[in-house]
């Protein structure tokens, strides 16, 4: 229990209780992202059956793309603006980690933004009536289940700081667990569908850490968060022509 709650502290602005410091628990608090991000998920599927009744689509969109930031604190959007601002410097790998440790925002992480809740936003106001329910689910458990892929399978690249509880306490059991959550809530949510942008989401969630894993010599709390919008993004660009497209893959 005390490692579902540092997960949901760890994740969003909710809080069930505080346990006591354990480095333990914290650790293997990745167990649980998914779990907090179906939460989330069904938190932003009240926002959007509120909104949709009183606004129209590209307000609803907004109402929730704000509920998901508020929520969240924007913890993993600001994650996003560091990492972009540290791998497109161009700068060594030791200057780059420091760049990302700098609380100012740089041009290519608020253009990288801009793009990004942009695009995202554009995805939103393509959910329409009961459409929205595994998309916003999908895109939620996906997003945090990539976040213990990433600290489960490679490197982390400080010697320092929370990310190396993370990385000591959570392997290939956790990932297990996480692994078997985000797949029975893609398969609920969406049935072959959900399972199928669940795995096209997991590789390319390889593919996007090997590459961060390349140019910064291991992953950081900031890369697991620019992971999580990168997969949200993904995930919602490709439901809608699945479900435009291969309606039949979602039964529900």
């Amino acid at each position: 229990m005390h490692s579902f709650a540092f997960a949901l502290q760890h994740l969003t602005r909710l809080h069930l209780f505080n346990p006591p410091f354990d480095e333990r628990n914290l650790g293997r608090s990745g167990i649980f992202f998914p779990l907090v991000g179906l939460i989330l998920g069904g938190l932003l599927l009240i926002i959007n059956i509120l909104a949709g009744l009183l606004f129209p689509p590209a307000a609803q969109a907004a109402a929730v793309l704000v509920g998901l930031v508020a929520l969240t604190g924007g913890i993993h959007l600001d994650g996003f603006m560091d990492t972009m601002d540290g791998v497109f410097s161009g700068r060594p790998r030791e200057k780059k980690l420091e760049i990302m440790r700098d609380s100012r925002v740089g041009a290519f992480g608020a253009l990288a933004a801009f793009c990004l809740l942009l695009f995202k936003f554009s995805l939103l106001t393509g959910l329409a009536g009961p459409g929205a329910f595994p998309a916003l689910l999908l895109m939620t458990v996906t997003g945090r289940w990539s976040m213990t892929y990433a600290i489960a399978r490679f490197p982390y690249a400080r010697g320092e700081g929370m990310g190396t509880l993370f990385r000591r306490y959570t392997g290939a059991r956790e990932l297990a667990v996480a692994s078997a959550t985000a797949l029975l809530a893609a398969a609920g949510a969406g049935g072959p569908g959900g399972v199928i942008i669940l795995l096209a989401s997991a590789l390319l969630a390889h593919i996007i850490c090997c590459g961060f894993n390349r140019a910064l010599g291991g992953l950081t709390g900031d890369t697991y968060g620019a992971l999580n919008e990168l997969l949200e993004v993904f995930v919602l660009a490709l439901y809608l022509p699945l479900i435009r497209y291969a309606s039949w893959l979602f039964p529900f």
